[in-house]
């Protein structure tokens, strides 16, 4: 055990090492000018104002790194992230207020050796660095005696925590019960009905029948609430035809492509290095005589093709032996040649034309790109005074007279369609306007130019019947097929039933042995799920979207004992183990913390809020 509790040792050094020194070094800590110097007690321990801070600033730089969006402290107090991190901080504070009450410390050596195993705090040759510790803590605005309390309180947590979970272990019997569940078997035999086995006579309804469907299924024809967006849009591309790209910077774009327009001719090529030209001229000779083949010389030399294949290759790269390489037929084997390891065998596996493209075949592509790209410089140029003049009073509408800008209504309902709507940054702005916002412009990922005003928000409502027509004659169409479908089922149920076996000329398809995970083509979704809850020799109709069928269960059979079964086991173990040693931990936290009893300092809180969220 006191292995396994040094490990978590290990493990949370580091973990406070990300928290303090990486998440530290690039922002700093940031020290509260107020004469307030903790928000929290919890025991005998605080919460410091420093400590909020510094975690707060961890977690926003944390949430930036996965988002790839800055993020103000209003959005994340907005957000509840405060709260979140306020929380975790009186947890840990709890904790160490039940180390401090249980009389846990770790002593001068241990500390030592924890500091001496940090990365950060070592030189080149991996020892520690005093000079080096001291100037790390410096640039995260820590003094030593604060960063080595701070270690030793995390290193006596992790004593704690390990004492809690190390050896934890779930009954074997959990972990049985769950791989039988998984791995159990069924056999059973199945009648399959898809719509292109009915043959049903063309109907076409009137609309008195197709409205009482309509009617019936009036929840299949409901709008979603919508919003009534107008925006007003630039793009890119509606400028690009006016933007001027000089031949100039074509020319300059074209020659700085050069590797791509100009492709030289190529080989796919292996090369076979050896000690001496006599050694190469032995092997090439057994070649010719059909002694030996190139693959039988590679592993000789225990070698392996990859690590001969030299891919494709230029004629400049081959030096001396390019020009015989190239005038070489594909599959054969040149040489000896003088390469930069030594004599060689080389063996040409591909021939790989040149591709040439002149300036003349590459411009339109070139000044498109330069274009486009001068063309989003422009929109950029335009957003300040497009801004100015929405702040102005100007409405969408008038933009288009002001500017390039053109205007155009949608209705969203939340959906990724085509046009403006396929930009997250659209349906971002569209999801969260109200009717009092004023438009504003803000940017698309392909450097367009927008800015919306909500007009109306329509909410559910059932779709007019003329303009849903096609879409109920379609479902009409759909409902009558699967109702025969159904029939078809059922009778064949029934006959079953009465025979005890599936009637003969029936297309029964039997599966042996088939756990509830089994996917089966053409049947319904929920089939082997269904299937589970039947006892043998019982006979079901099962329907789905596309496919109905008649299913008769033959026998149920417990998990099969493989390999795949054995390692299964073992990771279920593994995950239910550190489950009940989250468990047991969380349970020791929330006791710690109740008996702690955490009180926060709401004039403090509401002075960190007052200084670091408006």
């Amino acid at each position: 055990m006191a292995t396994g509790i040094k490990k978590l040792s290990n493990t949370f050094v580091w973990i406070l090492m990300g928290l303090l020194i990486v998440g530290l070094a690039g922002f700093g800590a940031v020290n509260f000018s107020s004469s307030m110097s903790a928000i929290a007690l919890v025991g005998e321990e605080e919460v410091s104002v420093d400590e909020y801070l510094r975690e707060l600033q961890r977690e926003q730089r944390a949430l930036q790194a996965q988002s790839g969006q800055g993020l103000t402290m209003a959005q994340m107090a907005a957000f509840g992230m405060d709260r979140a991190v306020l929380g975790r901080l009186i947890s840990i504070a709890s904790i160490d207020n039940e180390v401090k009450n249980l009389g846990i410390s770790v002593g001068d050596d241990n500390l030592r050796q924890e500091l001496a195993e940090i990365p950060a705090f070592q030189d080149a040759s991996g020892k520690f660095d005093r000079q080096t510790y001291s100037f790390a803590l410096q640039n995260a605005n820590l003094n030593e005696s604060e960063f080595e309390a701070d270690l030793r309180r995390e290193s006596a947590r992790t004593l704690v925590q390990g004492a809690i979970v190390v050896g934890a272990k779930m009954p074997d019997t959990l972990t049985k019960t769950m791989t039988d569940y998984i791995g159990a078997r069924r056999s059973f035999s199945y009648v399959s009905f898809s719509p292109d086995q009915i043959a049903l006579i063309q109907v076409v309804p009137d609309d008195e029948v197709l409205k009482a469907f309509y009617e019936a299924n009036a929840a299949d024809f409901t709008l979603p609430e919508t919003k009534q967006i107008t925006y007003a849009r630039l793009s890119p591309e509606m400028i690009l035809d006016s933007v001027e790209v000089d031949e100039a910077a074509l020319r300059t774009l074209y020659d700085d492509r050069s590797e791509q327009y100009q492709v030289p001719e190529r080989r796919l090529v292996e090369r076979l290095v050896f000690a001496d030209d006599a050694a190469a001229a032995e092997a090439k000779a057994q070649l010719d005589v059909s002694g030996t083949t190139f693959e039988a010389l590679v592993d000789a030399r225990g070698l392996a093709l990859q690590d001969v294949d030299l891919g494709d290759v230029t004629a400049a790269t081959l030096g001396q032996a390019a020009a015989a390489v190239f005038d070489a037929e594909v599959g054969s084997v040149v040489g000896p040649l003088p390469s930069d390891l030594g004599p060689a065998l080389f063996r040409i596996n591909g021939h790989l034309e040149a591709r040439l493209t002149s300036f003349e075949q590459a411009m339109p592509d070139l000044r498109d790109e330069l274009a486009t790209d001068r063309a989003r410089r422009l929109i950029e140029q335009q957003a300040e005074e497009i801004n100015d003049l929405l702040a102005g009073g100007a409405t969408l509408e008038d933009l288009a007279n002001e500017s390039d800008m053109e205007v155009a209504n949608i209705g969203w309902s939340g959906e990724t369609g085509a046009g403006i709507t396929a930009y997250e940054g659209f349906r971002t702005a569209a999801s969260v306007v109200t009717l009092e916002d004023f438009p504003t412009a803000e940017f698309l990922g392909d450097g367009s130019l927008f800015a919306i005003r909500l007009d109306e928000i329509l909410p559910e409502r059932p779709e007019a019947f003329e303009e849903a027509k096609p879409k109920v004659l379609a479902a009409w169409e759909a409902d009558r097929v699967a109702k025969a479908l159904q029939a078809e089922a059922e009778a064949l149920l029934a006959a079953t039933t009465e025979a005890g076996s599936f009637p003969e000329g029936a297309q029964v398809q039997q599966e042996i042995g088939l756990t509830r995970t089994a996917y089966l083509d053409t049947t319904p979704a929920d089939m082997m799920n269904q299937i589970f809850t039947m006892e043998p020799g019982a006979l079901q109709v099962i329907k789905g979207e596309d496919s109905t069928v008649v299913v008769r269960l033959e026998e149920i059979l417990p998990a099969e004992e493989t390999d795949e079964s054995k390692l299964l086991a073992k990771a279920l173990s593994t995950q239910l183990d550190q489950a009940v040693s989250e468990a047991l931990f969380a349970a020791f936290v929330s006791d710690a913390q109740l008996r702690a009893e955490p009180r926060v300092d709401q004039q403090a809180l509401n002075s960190v809020m007052t200084n670091y969220f408006q």
